[in-house]
């Protein structure tokens, strides 16, 4: 983001961590309907000190999940709304079961390209300032992912509610 840029308030998430603030720039053209139950949710206070469950080095590290298991979400499944765009560094993605259809309220955020995801995946957001932050979360074991004393989302916010 430069200086003569303003982001598009309402379709911006700041996520608050420990360590500083990440913002997200979130792409309702590609995700509408992702982008705003993820406004809804944020709005509800939903993700405030949620921990980031499962991160995997060189991968993503995942969060959403109000148990802190990777198991659970909010209790509403939203159809997938896969597009062509790639799963690169800073890319936010929507977390799902086997079912294309079960991505909830679970996101994850890319530390690296994962061609794979590609298509199979609701990409609905990319960070714009912090990524440095999101490469500071504490990494999960190797191959799991699960993480002991893990790092969380003290809160999150659209950033027009806040601005």
């Amino acid at each position: 983001m430069t200086e003569d840029t303003k982001p598009d308030q309402e379709n911006t998430l700041v996520i608050e961590l420990e360590t500083g603030k990440v913002t997200i720039e979130m792409l309702p053209d590609l995700a509408p309907t992702h982008v705003a139950r993820i406004k809804e949710l944020a709005r509800e206070g939903f993700y405030d000190g949620i921990v980031f469950h499962r991160v995997i080095d060189g991968f993503m590290a995942q969060t959403g999940d109000p148990t802190g298991t990777g198991t659970s979400g909010s209790g509403k499944k939203l159809r997938a709304e896969f597009t062509q765009e790639p799963f690169v560094r800073g890319v936010v993605g929507m977390a799902r079961a086997q079912n294309p259809h079960s991505g909830d309220s679970q996101f994850f955020i890319m530390f690296d390209s994962a061609p794979s995801l590609n298509g199979q995946y609701t990409v609905w957001g990319r960070v714009i300032e912090g990524m440095e932050l999101v490469d500071g979360i504490k990494k999960g074991a190797p191959g799991s992912g699960a993480v002991d004393d893990p790092d969380r989302m003290v809160s999150v916010k659209v950033l027009a509610d806040v601005a």
